[in-house]
């Protein structure tokens, strides 16, 4: 077989879209804004997705990675806590337990090359080139081989905006564009000048629109409604070049096989956040240890639940925490009042839970009883936040737009599984390298 063959065979190419929902693809893709996605989207297979729960980047992308529930991969949310404390940490890649498709694939000596991945910092070794995406913190901890830093110093790489200026639309949109097209230019370099099997490039850009600007999308009068769809016009450009440039590499026609597009989960509008601590402090299932405290750290005796962002309820069990006073025997009864409050709370008539799931009924695996006892899901519109430091239940930030967990999408040559979850991406991929 000769090696031309091989390669045509087995290349594959991933584009992430973070947070782009299925429903705006399709309406993109039929009024005009995405002409090119369109195209594809014509030649293939356009897939809503659920994603794992909690439904943000931390978690859903380890799953599409490994192809795992956390319960296997070992990543709950953005932070945890530390062993014997209710101090938070902040996992890293470093805590992921399950092998990724580019350490899969690396094990049979086919190079990858993945870009702005996140939760990959920092990066660790791969049979090829990685740079982190969202969290990295240090450019120089964030790629993998270390001799590619200099040319992505030169280049004046950019991982991420900084997220604590976003509220200034000015400066948002601005490196929205700045950072995608840097994402492009070193997605060119590397895809020309590195051999590789598996190409991967995600791009953040449409997450962080979302999050300060979905209020934009709907509302001609808004003074960033256009930047919205010209931003969107801009991605569309840059997929469909890189679907034409595999296509080429490949020699295939449409559909392409190979070729996959993902986001990690869907988006919606923020109608109120909704603060879950302040709701287990009413109910009594959270104590704290003065009226002020705004930080779980100042959890006190008697406890009975608490909960980590975004949606995570833990019970705080004898044993497992530092203050802990639930006992096996109070589990059951705790969990069905905590499901019933939740799931009878509602706001102007409007229920605020879709589901309280409990942790059997998300996770599996070596590490699921590391997760907690219960993930609440709401319904489009309230935004579920961890946070202690609103004084009420209900209240706004800057955010205009929130994550949802049935409404990501998958775009693949072939026919995806039914009812598809992010974690069955990796094994499509895999079946297609094989």
């Amino acid at each position: 077989m000769s090696p031309f063959w091989r390669k045509k065979k087995q290349q594959v190419c991933v584009i992430g879209l973070d947070g782009v929902p299925y429903t705006l693809v399709k309406r993109f893709t039929e009024d005009g804004t995405m002409p090119a996605l369109a195209e594809i989207v014509r030649a293939g297979h356009l897939s809503k997705m659920c994603v794992t729960l909690p439904e943000i980047s931390a978690v859903s992308w380890p799953s599409f990675m490994t192809g795992k529930n956390p319960g296997w991969h070992s990543i709950f949310g953005f932070t945890d806590l530390k062993p014997n404390s209710y101090s938070l940490r902040f996992p890293s890649f470093g805590d992921l337990r399950a092998p990724t498709i580019w350490d899969k694939i690396g094990e049979r000596r086919k190079r990858s090359v993945v870009i702005n991945q996140p939760s990959t910092y920092p990066a660790r070794p791969i049979e090829g080139v990685l740079i982190s995406g969202f969290v990295a913190i240090s450019l120089c901890k964030a790629v993998h081989p270390p001799s590619i830093l200099p040319k992505l110093e030169q280049d004046g790489y950019i991982i991420d905006i900084d997220t604590t200026r976003a509220k200034d639309h000015a400066y948002l949109t601005g490196e929205l564009v700045k950072t995608l097209d840097s994402r492009e230019r070193i997605t060119n370099y590397f895809w020309e000048n590195e051999d590789w099997d598996f190409f991967e490039v995600v791009v953040t850009g449409t997450d962080r629109l979302h999050h300060y600007l979905w209020d934009a999308l709907d509302n001609e009068t808004h003074p960033y409604h256009k930047m919205f769809l010209d931003y969107y016009r801009r991605v569309d450009a840059f997929v469909g070049r890189m679907y034409s440039r595999f296509r080429k590499l490949t020699d295939t026609a449409d559909p392409t096989p190979g070729f996959f597009i993902l986001s990690d989960h869907g988006f919606t509008g923020v109608r109120q956040e909704f603060y879950l601590n302040n709701w287990l402090k009413k109910e009594g299932f959270l104590k704290l240890q003065t009226p002020d405290a705004d930080s779980i750290e100042a959890i006190a005796e008697g406890t009975r639940a608490f909960a980590l962002d975004p949606s995570r309820i833990y019970l705080n069990m004898v044993g497992k925490h530092p203050k802990g006073s639930v006992k096996p025997e109070d589990v059951r009864p705790i969990l069905t009042d905590i499901k019933a409050g939740l799931s009878e709370l509602s706001l102007d008539g409007e229920r605020i839970m879709q589901h309280v799931f409990e942790r059997d009924a998300v996770y599996d695996g070596p590490f699921a009883s590391q997760g907690p006892d219960l993930v609440a899901v709401s319904n489009y519109g309230f935004d579920i936040k961890g946070s202690l430091k609103q004084p009420k239940l209900f209240g706004r930030s800057v955010l205009t737009g929130m994550h949802t967990w049935d409404d990501a999408f998958l775009w693949s040559a072939h026919k995806p599984p039914e009812n598809l979850n992010i974690t069955d991406v990796a094994g499509m991929i895999m079946q297609h390298m094989e």
